[in-house]
Parts: C-alpha cells; structure tokens; sequence
C-alpha cells in the first residue's frame, strides 16, 4: 500500500478513537454513495455527524484541512442525502472535519459546522 494511503488509514483510526472518545456514536466507516466516499458517520447528542478526516505527516504544504475541496463538500451533501433516505432517518445534520498532523503526538483539530 502507498505511503499516503498508510497515513489515511492512520489518521481514520485516529479520528474513530478521538469521537468515541467524545461520546459519538459511530454508525458507519468509509461509507460509500457513489463517487463519494464518508470517512466517519456518527450521531452526537441527536445529530447525524459526517466526517471529513484529513491527516499529513507535516503542514509543509498547509494544514489537513485546508485540503477539503468544494467538490468534496458536494460529494459530501449528496452522499448525506442518500444516506438519510437509505436509513429513513429524519435528523438533524452536520458536516465535520478531523485535522490530523502525524508528529510525534498527533496534532488533531475539530472542527464542526465545518461546511
């Protein structure tokens, strides 16, 4: 497996710990709705969450989440529509990003709300 991908799957590790660490109750990992791809799906304190993690192994070229285009965002949108329809859910949502800097201590940043 790539480098890049090794760093991935670190950083999903990462965020999956840190929100069950923060009570969230995770319901789905790399969630797939056609070109999209969700890194975390939880529910915190009633609201379905979908979660962007971002991890690097430096801010050489900038921070993680500088790195979630408007594309993503989109992707991000139609996949919690499908999802909301697939489960027949009726909740409120929220779309969140988890930086990650992979140095000696993980650097990690929540940001919720985040698009």
């Amino acid at each position: 497996m790539a480098k890049h991908h090794d760093i991935g799957k670190k950083g999903e590790l990462i965020a999956f710990s840190f929100l069950m660490q923060h009570k969230h109750q995770i319901l789905e990992t790399n969630w797939r709705y056609q070109k999209a791809e969700v890194d975390l799906i939880s529910i915190d304190q009633g609201i379905l969450v979908f979660t962007e993690v971002k991890t690097r192994s430096s801010a050489k070229f900038g921070n993680p989440y500088e790195f979630v285009s408007a594309k993503k965002q989109l992707l991000y949108q139609d996949a919690a529509e499908a999802f909301l329809s697939e489960k027949q859910l009726d909740l409120e949502i929220r779309f969140d990003i988890i930086s990650i800097l992979l140095l000696d201590q993980p650097k990690i940043e929540h940001f919720k709300n985040a698009f």
